[in-house]
């Protein structure tokens, strides 16, 4: 079980905001060399973000490389490749050859600067219906996926919808994600970009109900959602005294020969126990 709930992008042209990076508290720093990029400061991108991450290794270092279908992903893998690099993320995942492409390239360079294999994690970012539709095989297509992310803005555009404040367009393409996570094995998946930095009620709202529905945490796009995410994203203290409780009570019946009890007006069997189990787990390693 891993606590990454926030991921923050970095634009990685710009010196200021990855200059700040340090004193940020999101989980997970995705470098952008991607969409918020234009190709004439690729270059001068991958330089930047490549210092931040040997001068930040203490921190989850990620990077958004641009997609396997452009000449820029190769150059975008080979300059980050650095003391301190964590995980490459794969935008426009579309189908498993594309994370196998990317993998062949990251093994060859794991060998080439003495890492140990295995070692950078890969998350496929969905973001086209092609993308959903292979979610699974996507999935187990390498042991370097521990998540899968998705990105609504571009799965609108694919499939034509509009992306609106109840989020109705999206909720097939979610579930499938965290459907397909669990069938495949892997941890929950990581929810897409809030673009209204200005609607903190309406992010709060949003991140309250992927949450619900079975994700681990958000992308981010401004410090400002950053608390937010990590407070939502994180057992309440009710939460983990009633998991506390259901645990304790269990395990007592249990050694009675009981599987089945009622505590606080709730009935509770060992799928109940498991989530509390979970829950308190967590607490654990947030140290709540």
């Amino acid at each position: 079980m891993s606590l990454f709930r926030t991921w923050m992008f970095v634009p990685g042209n710009q010196q200021r905001r990855i200059d700040k990076v340090s004193e940020l508290d999101a989980d997970i720093f995705i470098f952008d060399l991607e969409d918020s990029v234009p190709l004439q400061e690729k270059m001068a991108a991958r330089v930047l973000v490549s210092k931040s991450i040997e001068n930040n290794q203490h921190l989850q270092n990620y990077v958004r490389i641009n997609d396997v279908t452009t000449p820029d992903f190769l150059e975008d893998l080979s300059f980050v490749f650095v003391k301190g690099l964590k995980g490459i993320v794969i935008p426009k995942a579309n189908d498993p050859s594309d994370i196998r492409r990317v993998e062949k390239e990251v093994d060859d360079l794991e060998e080439r600067n003495h890492l140990p294999k295995g070692s950078i994690k890969l998350v496929p970012l969905i973001e086209t219906a092609l993308g959903i539709h292979h979610a699974y095989n996507i999935a187990v297509s390498s042991k370097r996926i521990h998540q899968m992310a998705f990105g609504a803005i571009d799965y609108c555009l694919d499939i034509n919808a509009e992306l609106t404040n109840s989020g109705m367009e999206l909720l097939y393409a979610r579930s499938q994600l965290v459907v397909a996570s669990r069938a495949a094995g892997i941890e929950a998946p990581v929810d897409t970009v809030f673009l209204n930095i200005l609607d903190s009620e309406g992010f709060r709202k949003e991140s309250e109900f992927v949450k619900q529905l079975g994700f681990q945490g958000k992308l981010v796009i401004h410090p400002n959602q950053i608390p937010i995410v990590n407070s939502i994203f994180i057992p309440t203290q009710e939460e983990i005294k009633e998991a506390k409780e259901i645990v304790s009570a269990f395990k007592k019946a249990a050694e009675k020969g009981i599987a089945s009890l009622q505590i606080n007006g709730k009935m509770v069997d060992y799928p109940v126990v498991n989530k509390a189990i979970k829950v308190c787990e967590k607490a654990k390693l947030l140290g709540l």
